[in-house]
């Protein structure tokens, strides 16, 4: 069992306890705090911009931010109402709701630029690897972050496109920051990452063979903020607050990447040097709901889902 279905279970778990939210999120006298957990990652820049700028305070809302490693802390972390919002990646959620898990996205949260090459995401291989295109891909060994989630899913999409077999790849779970590091030494044949670690493999001379977001659908969604159906039946001016707060923290960060990357020195620990140089991901306005039921189908196909679930009691 993966650490992400144990984390579902474990879920599931806290929802047959009815373990209720125990903090003052839409209480009155003074702001409303709220709790919102997130990856510490280029793709939450919004978040900490909106929380500088003050358009949570102009809501009537106090930010506490929680870190996490991934989704599969967060969403249990949500459902038991240890926290009021989360962030995480579709696949997550979409995996999360085949299980029955009560969830709500409340809006959206980074996407691919669209553009091949020239993505916040990619595969690397070494420079001299004889790995040319996503096909060459195919019953090679390859890192991804999680397994059977977002990355192993759209890097199975991309060899395809390529009109490789994906059947035979042999993924591999690494975290990030050790990936590189596993490249070079020969221990896998590729790597999906996604910023600083792309920006860094390619200085340090590795080579896109694959940009996967890009070659999945067209302006990939790829994540978004949501939170539990409790949440969103029982305080609706709270949810309704923190929309208009992440919408315009949204539109602030796109409007402004210098800010943006500036803004990444408050939560993680990329340097000035490598910040100016990686490649933002788009912060959309919306979801975008074809891409989001891609995932899903990619999800079924995969064999990480038996049966697509109802996106549209997902999404907004």
């Amino acid at each position: 069992m993966t650490r992400f279905r144990a984390a579902l279970a474990a879920a599931g778990l806290l929802l047959l306890s009815a373990c209720g939210s125990g903090n003052d999120s839409d209480s009155g006298g003074g702001p409303a705090t709220l709790k919102l957990s997130v990856i510490p990652i280029v793709d939450v820049a919004p978040i900490y911009l909106g929380q500088q700028q003050g358009f949570f305070a102009e809501q009537g809302l106090k930010l506490q931010i929680v870190t996490a490693q991934g989704g599969a802390a967060i969403v249990p972390a949500v459902v038991s109402g240890q926290v009021d919002f989360g962030f995480s990646n579709y696949t997550s959620l979409i995996l999360a709701r085949s299980k029955g898990l009560p969830l709500k996205v409340v809006g959206p949260g980074n996407a691919s630029t669209g553009q091949a090459g020239k993505d916040f995401g990619g595969v690397l291989v070494k420079a001299g690897s004889p790995i040319r295109t996503p096909k060459d891909l195919a019953g090679k060994r390859v890192a991804v972050n999680t397994l059977n989630n977002i990355n192993d899913t759209t890097v199975r999409a991309s060899i395809r496109k390529a009109g490789g077999d994906p059947a035979n790849v042999r993924f591999t779970e690494l975290a990030f920051p050790d990936m590189l590091a596993a490249l070079d030494k020969g221990n896998v044949d590729a790597v999906q990452v996604v910023e600083p670690f792309l920006t860094t493999g390619l200085k340090a001379g590795d080579r896109l063979v694959a940009s996967n977001y890009v070659d999945t659908a067209p302006n990939l969604t790829i994540a978004g903020y949501f939170t539990s159906q409790k949440t969103a039946s029982s305080k609706p001016e709270l949810v309704k607050k923190f929309s208009a707060a992440l919408q315009e923290s949204l539109r602030y960060a796109a409007a402004h990447p210098d800010a943006a990357r500036k803004v990444l020195a408050a939560y993680t620990k990329i340097s000035p040097a490598v910040a100016s140089a990686l490649i933002l991901p788009k912060w959309p306005a919306s979801v975008d709901r074809a891409s989001v039921d891609t995932l899903a189908r990619l999800a079924q196909q995969d064999g990480l889902i038996k049966t697509v679930p109802d996106t549209g009691g997902l999404l907004p």
